[in-house]
């Protein structure tokens, strides 16, 4: 293992906007991306941190440099008080120091470097030891490996998930039969569907009581950009499950070329009877086996869908890495608790589900006063 230092053969560490990496430094990324199974999230690509650059101030790529070459790429998110975060963090399902194998780093010295004071992530994958410990906690990221099907979705399903295939089958048809022929489109290219997705998805979260993410005008022109971004190692996918010619549930997420990350879905509540975001998810895992994908990332968080179609877990890690600093330890002082009280309520049942119906309690009367299901989703600009 070598270490990352400011002296000998081994030398500095550069400092870039995400959104003006140069194509000499991006391919250096992706590289390093190729070169080990835990950098193939699409998460993890540049083109996730340049799209994040892009829609908010302060994101920064830090390169680490041996002998000249460019080894290692860290993308975060700075303020004005040098307070670091994961960059894309609340939005991104995996995060890393991407690097060449046999790097290490100092994390000490990587933060001053990049003039902060303390980094906060919450999807950190399992191999970055530098980071080891300033973890407060780690946490299962359900995965779905994938192997292309013979013959069709029907025989696919029923190989691969014997337990609910014949449930979902029935609804599928129950559906088509209601409202006219299903219909599966992986790759979508309509932006109008993108939009319906979002008001699902803003109508979702004010029922749930939870913040509507798509209230916030950078979010929508991030995801205006990714579904734009069509690159080997990141590309955006919006699948669609149609009944007849009308959309009732869809996805949208980031796919590299061979990990598949689950990300925003919704459906119509109109048809949730037939259970279409368990469809929708098993209409994908089928099709992105086909196209090459080798495993399906449904992110941190307990679901029940999750429970269903994992074929096992990554473990992920949340902490803040800190340097000696009067702003890391007010910081880690406000955020570690509000941290610690969410994750224990979320690892308790008997805390959990009454926290939930609190939450869809007060959705519901916020809902009940507004006007319009899409009136959270800015107009595009």
């Amino acid at each position: 293992m070598r270490s990352i230092s400011s002296d000998g053969d081994i030398t500095d560490i550069s400092i870039h906007r995400a959104e003006h990496l140069d194509a000499s430094l991006s391919r250096a990324w992706h590289k390093a991306m190729d070169e080990s199974p835990d950098y193939a999230n699409p998460f993890l690509a540049p083109e996730f941190a340049a799209g994040i650059g892009g829609c908010r101030g302060g994101a920064r790529v830090a390169v680490l440099h041996e002998r000249g070459e460019p080894v290692g790429f860290f993308p975060y998110e700075r303020n004005s008080l040098g307070v670091g975060r994961a960059i894309g963090l609340g939005l991104s399902d995996c995060q890393a120091l991407v690097h060449r194998p046999g790097i290490t780093w100092d994390t000490e010295q990587l933060l001053r470097a990049c003039g902060l004071s303390v980094f906060e992530f919450d999807h950190l994958v399992a191999e970055q030891k530098p980071f080891g410990r300033h973890v407060t906690g780690t946490f299962p990221s359900p995965v779905l490996d994938l192997k292309p099907g013979d013959g069709d979705y029907a025989q696919w399903l029923r190989a691969t998930y014997p337990g609910i295939a014949k449930t979902t089958l029935k609804k599928e048809r129950r559906l088509g039969r209601d409202l006219g022929e299903m219909r599966f489109v992986f790759d979508e290219r309509d932006p109008r569907v993108l939009r319906t997705l979002m008001r699902w998805k803003s109508a979702q979260y004010r029922r749930t009581g939870r913040m509507d993410r798509f209230a916030r005008p950078w979010i929508v022109d991030l995801v205006d950009h990714l579904f734009q971004v069509r690159e080997e190692h990141f590309t955006g996918v919006l699948s669609v499950v149609y009944a007849g010619d009308r959309p009732v549930a869809a996805h949208f997420g980031p796919r590299s070329r061979t990990v598949f990350a689950a990300w925003f879905t919704a459906y119509d509540p109109e048809f949730r009877y037939y259970s279409p975001g368990l469809i929708m998810h098993l209409r994908m895992a089928e099709a992105a086996a086909r196209d090459g994908v080798r495993l399906m990332d449904m992110g941190r968080g307990d679901k029940e869908y999750k429970d269903w179609l994992k074929t096992r877990e990554l473990r992920v890690a949340e902490g803040f890495a800190t340097r000696s600093h009067p702003v890391a330890t007010a910081h880690r002082l406000w955020r570690r608790p509000v941290r610690g009280l969410r994750n224990t309520v979320l690892a308790h049942p008997t805390l959990r589900e009454p926290a939930d119906r609190l939450l869809k309690t007060v959705g519901t009367l916020r809902t009940s006063g507004r006007t319009g299901s899409g009136s959270a989703v800015p107009r595009p600009r």
